[in-house]
């Protein structure tokens, strides 16, 4: 037997097990997965020193690879970070259980009784890079929303990753449900995601990638199971004619600014023409001063003159960098257009003090989250109240924005009758 035939055979273990599992996660009560929870946040305080030493073990290899600083600082762990990883999971347990909930019932003249019930999606693949802290966060998640995760991280971090998973499977078995129920993919070999997006036998029933873009571009083309995710953050800000001028300020500078590495970080500004001469030059300033690159359009650098010249693949750049790309535009419909031209339906803000306006934005756009005198850095499940989130969706089909527990379920009728029978 070949290496790759080794490898099928364990990965196809690992999906059956979980495939095995998903029934007794189905049937668990709330109580049972709270429990579960809060001993693998206490597992992951008491091994404090086991997973720290497995950290170190990642950095040094990474260091000894000249992995650069910003991917050292997301790789790394120290005290606060793994008491916030605990705190994490203790605050997924405390959310509501999403299973269970009735979304709608209705009775039909034959006497069916016919209710719609929020259930487990059942096994999800869970394909991540290099923050270890995901680990908790996605097993956390799916377990409270009572599916089983098979976790693969990067290679990177598989020494960190697999001292947290250690922690977590504690916590399963002190509240008595399977092992299985989360698993950690171990090997480092590209081959292990490529199975997992072959589905492993259809023991998988959904894959989430959460990572850059090579990661999610490559699930996307090669996964034979549903995917919920977003190939990239090209966000936006519209300031509109009517728009405040000290809000539009805060707004344009915080929605880039606040994070630039973050999928929500504003990436173009567009402004209206009517107000790119009273406006344009303090929120371009702004930017300026605060290290923002600004790669303008001819309109926008005959206002200000300090803009680099804009091509026509910065209106469809996810720069995740200090850097945005502003063009003039001739109104609403013109912004607009140029959203819908240029966007990736991720979030879209405008910024407006005419409410018609703002409604024609909200209602016109197909972005997964669209706001109003906001900035696109809302876009998190804990700034929607949501609890944690597993990542942010932007495609048509079941979850849409914010990823949380109650997003991975999904629905199935329950019929209660009295011996009806269909003539």
């Amino acid at each position: 037997m070949n290496v790759h035939d080794t490898l099928a055979g364990d990965m196809q273990a690992v999906g059956d097990a979980a495939r095995a599992a998903a029934r007794s996660m189905r049937e668990a009560d709330d109580a049972t997965k709270t429990k579960a929870l809060t001993e693998a946040a206490r597992a992951i305080r008491t091994t404090k020193s086991e997973i720290l030493a497995a950290n170190a073990r990642d950095l040094d290899a990474a260091k000894a690879s000249g992995m650069t600083a910003a991917l050292m600082d997301r790789l790394a762990l120290d005290e606060k970070r793994i008491e916030a990883m605990a705190k994490g999971v203790e605050d997924v347990a405390a959310l509501p259980d999403p299973n269970g909930r009735e979304l709608a019932r209705w009775s039909r003249p034959n006497g069916l009784d016919i209710a719609r019930v929020a259930t487990p999606i059942g096994v999800i693949g869970i394909i991540y890079e290099s923050r270890p802290n995901v680990t908790a966060d996605a097993g956390a998640i799916a377990l409270k929303a009572g599916n089983v995760a098979i976790l693969r991280g990067g290679s990177d971090s598989v020494h960190s990753a697999t001292a947290i998973h250690a922690a977590m499977t504690k916590g399963l078995a002190a509240a008595g449900l399977p092992s299985a129920a989360i698993q950690y993919v171990r090997s480092t070999d590209r081959a292990a995601v490529g199975l997992m997006l072959e589905g492993l036998g259809g023991t998988i029933d959904l894959i989430i990638p959460r990572g850059g873009k090579g990661l999610t571009g490559r699930v996307m083309r090669e996964a034979r199971v549903p995917v919920l995710a977003h190939l990239e953050g090209i966000c936006h800000v519209y300031v509109h004619a009517k728009a405040d001028l000290a809000m539009a300020r805060k707004i344009v500078l915080n929605a880039k600014m606040r994070r630039t590495s973050v999928c929500s970080a504003a990436e173009t500004l567009l402004l209206d023409k009517a107000v790119l001469q009273s406006h344009g030059p303090a929120i371009l300033n702004d930017l300026k001063e605060a290290g923002c690159e600004i790669r303008g359009d001819e309109a926008v650098r005959a206002i200000f003159p300090a803009a680099v010249p804009a091509s026509a693949e910065d209106w469809t750049t996810e720069y995740l960098d200090a850097i945005i790309a502003v063009r003039a535009v001739d109104g609403l419909e013109a912004a607009i257009a140029h959203i819908e031209s240029h966007g990736s339906h991720h979030t879209d803000s405008i910024v407006t003090e005419d409410g018609a306006a703002a409604e024609t934005f909200l209602n016109a756009l197909d972005s997964a989250i669209v706001l109003w005198n906001a900035s696109t850095q809302f876009a998190d499940g804990g700034e929607f109240g949501m609890g944690a989130e597993i990542g942010i969706g932007t495609g048509k089909l079941h979850a849409r924005g914010p990823v949380g527990v109650e997003q991975l379920t999904t629905f199935k009728y329950v019929v209660r009758g009295a011996g009806q029978i269909r003539p």
